[in-house]
């Protein structure tokens, strides 16, 4: 990888650029029963608005939160963090341990005392308090907490993905503190159920495999164009029956991975809710049917939440393991070698915390998160994108790399009203926004080509194909992408990004279903299965692998903060530009983003690749699917530099 001096002594001339992203939450003084009191300003998520407010809550119901600590010399440690993180400076990839970075930069033992001794006066049970004292967990019931707080708690109106109506709670105005703490304060998560509508960012193919000995070219293609029905109408002359899931050696060969290049000697942490009992079982079964080698005694460990799981309905438990599976699955056959550290947490409601130990522990130098909120980025209250700030700081400067999926919504424009938006946590300046492709690898296991994730739904009217019409018209899914409407443009995405906004995704990798990734797991209604398994729930596990296996080119266990090198590589035959291809599969049935899907063999639908069905589709440079590109076969080995 080429080294800029002069773009590193700008990064770290230029402190302001992040620093502003992060600043301080104003503050308002008022009165309180407990003397001078404090407002923390936008402590309320934007969608508690009084024509939301449907009514009060259950005084008695027990309540999760999470207190924030501040960091010590904020600033400091925003700079340490770009310093380390910047090809050219002299820090670079000069990390810190878990211990060094508390020692210099978290709250005190008097600052945790003197909060925790404020929350137990209000009558808050302190549960734990996380290793870098980051986090003081507690639990109270909602009348407390309006007491401890001074803001009332009300149930609000909440309209989701494919429309979905929820109910949650939120503090109508501005939570208090004693002025006395205000300082030591960041942010107060869990007030507000905003981590209800968080999901894994998973679109699955299921009715399986199996069906690619399906009759009359009706089955699914082991490689692109392997099955072409040809008793329906043909689009285009590059066209294939939808892909019954890559193995390992189609995988790895679409980024031109070696044998050599497995991890080894790196840790690759997964975070993630709940946790399935068979995902060890079903990851060595799926690694036996599709290529990879098995997991070894030691190589998977699970850590587990304090006080168990939580299985809140709204969290929706199930899904979580099949998202558990992709990840685990997806990472180990990148890199095989690598370990893998499964951090659960709770519910949807405890991911952060699961987060925050993966960051205190410091065992792993890689985190992937195949999650986000049921929305845009002001789903997320603005505790949480508080609370990110810290955790993303404190990852960068022990050399850790955060990565999220940026989400299957596309532009959200079906989720927001016609409002195009980035989601969170993948927009926040200090995590890696992992977008999506498609992919057509041919008979031999190499790349044909690649091309944005965004899929049109069509569906056959005589000779030809109509566009599906349901509640999102014909987008049938499709990576996430735009711009935030809450952070600056980083400085690292200088000269790539036109916009003044932080622009999501940074880099993309395999997400389509359609032309999806071979999954085996444990259904409870159906037991084992294997299935095409995609969404940026793919993409990401797949780039944390390649991560490691850069690594593990390095010599070490992280490479830490990546952005900055991203974008440093993009241009360079290290990072594969991702262009517009015409091109589609066939398919007998159609998961449809916005409706129902239809069970196999009662349809006849086409799914058109990179169409705009919404706003989005890729192109030269930088792009809202695929960001500079997508891994090529020198990545590794360049961003180890």
């Amino acid at each position: 990888m080429s080294v800029r001096p002069s773009r590193a002594a700008g990064a770290i001339a230029g402190c302001a650029a992040l620093a502003a992203i992060s600043a301080a939450t104003p503050a308002i003084a008022v009165t309180g029963q407990d003397g001078e009191r404090v407002a923390v300003a936008s402590s309320t998520p934007a969608w508690a608005t009084p024509a939301a407010k449907i009514g009060g809550t259950d005084g008695g119901a027990q309540r999760r939160i999470q207190v924030a600590l501040a960091l010590r010399d904020r600033a400091g440690a925003e700079q340490l963090a770009k310093a380390i993180s910047t090809p050219g400076s002299p820090h670079y990839r000069k990390v810190l341990t878990a211990g060094q970075f508390t020692h210099r930069f978290a709250a005190t033992n008097d600052t945790v005392d003197k909060v925790r001794g404020w929350l137990q006066k209000q009558g808050v049970r302190i549960t734990e308090v996380s290793a870098n004292r980051h986090l003081i967990e507690a639990v109270a019931d909602n009348s407390t907490l309006e007491k401890a707080f001074g803001a009332k708690l009300s149930t609000y109106q909440h309209r989701g993905k494919h429309g979905k109506v929820e109910n949650l709670v939120a503090p109508e105005s501005a939570i208090t503190l004693p002025a006395s703490l205000r300082d030591a304060v960041t942010a107060v998560v869990g007030l507000d159920d905003s981590e209800k509508t968080i999901t894994p960012q998973r679109v699955d193919r299921r009715a399986s495999a199996a069906q690619a000995q399906a009759a009359a070219g009706t089955g699914c293609a082991t490689y692109w164009g392997q099955t072409v029905n040809t008793g329906v109408p043909r689009k285009y002359s590059d066209q294939s029956n939808e892909i019954c899931g890559y193995n390992t050696a189609q995988t790895r060969g679409l980024y031109g991975l070696t044998a050599t290049q497995t991890g080894a000697g790196t840790n690759i942490g997964i975070v993630a809710a709940y946790n399935g009992d068979r995902t060890f079982a079903d990851a060595n079964r799926a690694a036996a049917k599709f290529g990879s080698p098995p997991l070894a005694p030691g190589q998977y460990t699970v850590k587990l939440p304090d006080g168990g799981f939580n299985p809140d309905p709204a969290c929706e438990p199930d899904g979580w393991a099949s998202e558990q599976a992709l990840d685990v699955q997806a990472a180990h056959t990148i890199a095989p070698a690598a370990k893998i550290t499964y951090y659960a947490g709770r519910d949807c409601r405890g991911l952060y915390t699961a987060l925050n130990k993966a960051v205190a522990d410091n065992a792993v130098g890689i985190i992937t998160n195949s999650w986000g909120y049921n929305g845009d980025e002001t789903t997320a209250s603005p505790a949480a994108r508080q609370l990110m700030d810290s955790i993303g700081v404190q990852a960068a400067i022990q050399g850790q790399s955060i990565l999220f999926s940026s989400g299957d919504a596309g532009d959200l424009s079906g989720v927001t009203g016609g409002k195009q938006s980035a989601t969170f946590p993948s927009s926040h300046p200090w995590v890696t926004a992992v977008g999506g492709t498609s992919a057509a690898i041919d008979g031999a296991g190499k790349k044909l080509w690649d091309t944005g994730w965004t899929s049109t739904g069509l569906v056959q009217s005589g000779d030809r194909y109509v566009p599906t019409q349901d509640r999102d018209g014909p987008f049938a899914g499709g990576a996430g992408g735009g711009v935030s409407q809450v952070f600056e443009r980083p400085e690292y995405q200088a000269g790539k990004v036109s916009s003044t906004r932080r622009a999501v995704p940074d880099i993309a990798a395999l997400a389509d279903a359609y032309t999806g990734f071979a999954v085996g797991h444990t259904v409870p209604s159906h037991g084992y299965v294997e299935y095409a398994s995609g969404g940026t729930s793919l993409a990401s596990p797949l780039l944390a692998g390649m991560i490691a296996a850069s690594a593990q080119a390095a010599g070490t266990d992280r490479l830490g903060f990546v952005n900055p090198a991203i974008y440093d590589l993009a241009g360079t035959p290290a990072i594969s530009d991702v262009k517009h291809r015409d091109g589609g599969v066939w398919t007998d049935r159609l998961g449809s983003y916005g409706g129902v899907s239809v069970p196999p063999g009662q349809g006849s639908y086409l799914v058109d690749f990179d169409q705009k069905p919404q706003s989005l589709q890729s192109g030269p440079g930088w792009d809202p699917l695929t960001g500079v590109g997508t891994p090529a076969a020198g990545f590794a080995a360049a961003l180890s530099k």
